[in-house]
């Protein structure tokens, strides 16, 4: 006869899901002992929550379906909250099971209301009320004949609307119960489903009409693609439609390997750190079509009043909240799937009328060549190594079906994905929202798992490699073909930066110097039995980069480069004398250029100082 451990577990391989991560505990026993007996799915053992927790995002991301991380009671659940907020913040559809102590065990009545203790059962935590704020749906399994309908609900909702984390936490005798009648299992219905998520949006013939006639008006059309159309799983009418419109591209960083870095009408990545003619081309545009793009602080630079301010702006947001923060900033706010959207603007595709703006494509491509993010200063030989040399000889070194993923906060993500190439069938992933440290080394593994064993690239701090450096444990034990390159700069390079930028010479916690030191790589490599390799500096770069990438396994490389080296071109912000702060315009990135100069870039009226 199943248990009931028997029948969730089977239900997670019914969903397509290969693998799951997790750490086993007493509190999710019998889980771990029916995933063990399941052919379907392979068990991917962590050596830590918070890793399995961002290795089922990541695998949710790669493989743009359902991740499972399956944890036990308590710390095993808190620990995983980190995972879990990632997911939220990115969309990421991901299910999170945790064991939990036996239901007479828990501090609540049999009415479900609690005891007023703060634990009654060993290792309890009440998981379910500390994740539901950052869930779609999180609930605790009492009656063991609703398990089907709970189960049901939370794929449902995992996957439908805007994507998210979902929770089910189970009890330790609920996992043990004997189903006996699995026809008394009740199902869910989604069309009873009154959670407010289901996606659907009125009038989008109209609206994509009014997008169409607002497009046919335009001198500078700009399009803005986020990763709304990846999870909308559009990125095959996302390319149609981009090249019927054949009109200079924009991507954020979540989508930027939606467009391949050398397509011709790509301008790049705008936002708060981003390529000057990226910036240019949204600011200048006098129509936006902005989809899946949540158009957050870091890409409006904390001004969306000021975003594109002289455009025809359409936003298709799935999340209607998305939308209501930027009013009364956006002409045409659509609440739609971007996939729905992208659908019916190829249906409508007789009413785009071709016009000549071969002056604004041509203008766009000047910006892009002409100021590039990285420089031939980055490039000189006679220095430690640059970020900017480094990401663009990854970009380029690399091969197209290599994963690429970068790590963590600061430098990993600011200067690297700023600077990477993106080529056609390559994959970046990062964290967005959360820009935790911690995230690279799980996420790595997963994304290499969820390709099949591909060569994957991580790209780190040295910092934040340190949070689950325990992973390589699960590297070397599973073989996993994996690169890691770690930008040594001596700790907390990010921290160091804000703390020299607003008091000076006093810093705590950010390096040697000041309370925080960073073990030996090489050995940390050794010690796991992986191999390891040093670029001192730029003499050779491009040859080192090659040789790391041309071993056989997983490497560590311990990468010195500049200790602190600028971030830019980025937004500046200038503090008032009451003590608040006002960025400068998206478009008048720091190092400021000339004003002449400035002002020869901008078509629409410049802001005044």
């Amino acid at each position: 006869m199943p248990k009931l451990s028997d029948y969730l577990i089977q239900f997670v391989a019914d969903q397509g899901v290969k693998h799951v991560f997790l750490v086993t505990g007493g509190g999710a026993m019998h889980l771990n002992e029916s995933l063990s007996r399941c052919k379907a799915i392979e068990p991917v053992c962590n050596s830590h929550e918070q890793a399995s927790a961002i290795c089922a995002e990541a695998y949710a991301k790669a493989t743009n379906s359902l991740g499972v991380a399956m944890v036990t009671t308590g710390p095993g659940g808190t620990n995983a909250v980190t995972g879990v907020a990632g997911a939220w913040l990115d969309s990421t559809p991901v299910l999170f099971i945790s064991g939990q102590v036996k239901r007479p065990d828990r501090m609540f009545d049999a009415e479900g209301k609690p005891l007023g203790m703060r634990q009654l059962g060993v290792q309890e935590v009440d998981i379910v009320s500390i994740v539901r704020p950052i869930t779609k749906y999180a609930v605790t399994i009492l009656d063991p004949y609703s398990i089907r309908y709970h189960l049901e609900k939370a794929a449902f909702l995992a996957r439908t609307g805007r994507p998210g984390p979902v929770w089910i936490d189970v009890p330790l005798d609920v996992q043990a119960f004997p189903l006996d009648d699995l026809s008394a299992l009740k199902g869910f219905d989604p069309e009873q489903d009154d959670s407010g998520d289901a996606g659907a949006v009125a009038e989008i013939q109209d609206q994509v009409r009014q997008t169409i006639a607002a497009l046919n008006r335009s001198e500078r059309p700009l399009l803005f693609a986020g990763n709304g159309i990846r999870l909308a799983r559009a990125e095959k009418e996302f390319h149609e439609l981009r090249k019927l419109l054949n009109i200079p591209i924009a991507a954020t960083w979540c989508a930027a390997d939606l467009v391949p870095s050398d397509e011709p009408l790509y301008v790049g990545r705008p936002g708060s750190v981003a390529a000057r003619g990226a910036n240019f081309a949204l600011q200048n545009c006098d129509f936006l079509l902005a989809m899946g793009v949540r158009l957050d602080f870091a890409i409006t630079g904390y001004a969306p009043d000021k975003l594109a301010r002289e455009a025809h702006k359409v936003v298709v947001d799935i999340d209607a909240a998305e939308l209501a923060k930027l009013h009364p900033h956006i002409e045409q706010p659509v609440h739609a799937d971007a996939r729905a959207f992208l659908t019916e603007m190829l249906r409508q595709r007789e009413a785009i009328r071709p016009r000549d703006r071969s002056a604004w494509d041509a203008r766009c491509a000047d910006w892009k060549t002409r100021y590039p993010v990285v420089t031939e200063e980055h490039r000189n030989p006679d220095t430690q190594v640059s970020i900017y040399h480094l990401a663009e000889i990854i970009g380029t070194e690399t091969d197209a079906k290599d994963q690429l993923v970068s790590g963590s906060s600061g430098a990993g993500i600011e200067i690297f994905l700023l600077a990477c190439p993106t080529r056609t069938g390559q994959r970046i992933y990062h964290t967005a929202g959360l820009g935790s440290m911690g995230f690279g080394l799980p996420m790595s593994i997963a994304v290499c798992l969820a390709a099949g064993g591909r060569q994957t690239i991580c790209v780190d701090g040295d910092g934040g490699f340190q949070f689950n450096i325990q992973e390589l444990e699960t590297v070397a034990r599973l073989n996993l073909p994996i690169k890691f390159f770690v930008l040594n700069n001596d700790g907390y390079g990010s921290i160091r930066a804000s703390q020299k930028n607003y008091f000076g010479k006093e810093s705590i916690g950010c390096d040697a110097s000041t309370g925080l030191t960073v073990p030996n790589l090489a050995k940390i490599a050794a010690a796991y039995g992986i191999k390891s390799a040093l670029i001192a500096d730029q003499k050779n770069l491009r040859r080192d980069v090659r040789a790391v990438l041309d071993t056989p396994g997983p490497v560590l490389c311990d990468v010195h480069v500049i200790p602190d080296e600028t971030r830019a071109p980025r937004l500046s912000s200038t503090q008032k004398p009451d003590g608040t702060f006002v960025s400068r315009p998206l478009e008048d990135l720091w190092p400021f250029l000339d004003r002449s100069e400035f002002l020869s870039n901008m078509i629409v009226t410049p802001l005044q100082d």
